[in-house]
């Protein structure tokens, strides 16, 4: 009778409890931003053709362009370079907008993760702006997303005064670019935060009514900082992406620990980084430099990953394609002798693609550097032990 009070007590608990507030899907935002920003087929209900059609002609031609420069080339390099069996979650630390590179790396990823200081941005926007402040707005997206497509980086100062203060999400609107030029059909839009313990926690419509009503344009969109859009190939599986806004330097991982956690709650990943200002020689990033030699199986960069002097000792290969000679950067310029040795020592490989920063010298030469985790070398067997000579029996 006892147990079954307690029962009954835990059931009208249960029933008392609310249940927890849906995520906000914002699927009809994202694909008017498809539309209007990133240029894709299609109309946006709410926005007269003609307003962006000057911009989406600049777009189109930016696309083109990339997806016959570059594009084509390094589909096929990776193609033939990527191993199969690596890990499908892939971590793309310091990406700003660049989805569109991870997405020609790891085609088949069942999860992209890109963390940079730059917010996905407020998805309403589109819906807050006159016809003339649209026209206003949509140059900035054009200048940096055909600067990412003809130079294959961006600068980072650039990328922050475009995308935090922007009218419009920019970062989101490079991401969906990225899955328009490579096929892909979007099937959900949802923002998140992490938890103290970083799990996702999927904003509801409830949030983004606060959200929606700040007024402080940067404050908004840095609320509306990460993103998680899903998607597909025309009849295949669902894939992720998510975009985080995080620091990861080593006051800011202190500080907010939710951002490692929820990076090292995927376990073993695949990773790739690019003109990321050599961040990860500096002091200051050691815990993603920790998180890089703890967890990652397999890399591609440029010379601004993980440097021979942290990933040799941690049992890191590394293949040298392109032509490296100096930094382009006075920041890389220490490191530059120990990726000059790897050069020297391996077959001149040639690349036929930009990836991230060029070399100082030659001008403008491509480089490419491929990090793995090399396998462990078996144990070595232990001896036969001797047999010890028998004793004489006792008489």
């Amino acid at each position: 009778m006892i147990a079954g009070i307690v029962l009954g007590a835990a059931a009208v608990a249960q029933a008392q409890t609310p249940p927890a507030a849906a995520p906000q899907e914002l699927l009809d935002e994202a694909k008017a931003l498809l539309v209007v920003g990133a240029c894709a087929d299609g109309a946006a209900p709410a926005v007269k053709a003609e307003v962006y059609a000057g911009h989406c002609k600049a777009m189109r031609a930016a696309q083109d362009d990339y997806k016959k420069q570059w594009l084509a080339s390094a589909s096929e390099f990776f193609k033939a370079n990527v191993p199969a069996g690596l890990p499908k979650t892939v971590v793309y630390p310091f990406a700003g907008g660049d989805l569109a590179t991870a997405l020609t790396v790891y085609p088949d990823a069942d999860e992209i993760t890109t963390i940079s200081l730059e917010p996905a941005g407020d998805p309403r926007a589109l819906g807050r702006l006159s016809e003339k402040e649209l026209q206003a707005a949509l140059p900035t997206v054009s200048k940096e997303l055909a600067s990412l497509y003809r130079y294959n980086y961006e600068k980072t100062m650039d990328m922050i005064s475009a995308m935090t203060g922007a009218r419009l999400p920019t970062q989101l609107i490079f991401s969906l670019s990225a899955l328009w030029i490579h096929g892909y059909e979007l099937t959900s839009m949802r923002y998140f935060t992490l938890t103290p313990d970083g799990d996702v926690r999927y904003l509801t419509a409830e949030d983004t009514k606060q959200l929606d009503a700040l007024t402080n344009l940067n404050k908004r969109n840095r609320e509306y900082g990460s993103v998680e859009l899903r998607f597909r190939k025309p009849g295949g599986r669902e894939q992720v992406y998510r975009h985080l806004l995080a620091n990861l330097d080593d006051e800011h991982l202190k500080s907010t620990p939710a951002t490692l956690a929820h990076l090292e709650k995927k376990g073993r990943v695949a990773a790739m980084t690019k003109a990321a200002s050599y961040l990860l020689t500096f002091d200051n990033f050691k815990g993603m430099r920790k998180y890089i030699v703890d967890h990652v199986d397999w890399m591609v960069s440029d010379s601004t990953g993980l440097a021979p002097k942290y990933g040799t000792p941690a049992g890191f290969e590394y293949e040298m394609w392109g032509q490296y000679d100096v930094s382009n950067m006075p920041e890389g310029k220490w490191i530059t002798p120990q990726w000059t040795a790897l050069y020297a020592a391996q077959p001149r490989r040639p690349l036929k693609f930009r990836f991230g920063y060029p070399s100082g010298s030659p001008r403008y030469a491509a480089h490419l550097i491929i990090m793995r985790k090399a396998k462990a070398a078996p144990a070595p067997s232990a001896p036969p032990a001797k047999a010890e000579p028998a004793k004489p029996a006792k008489p």
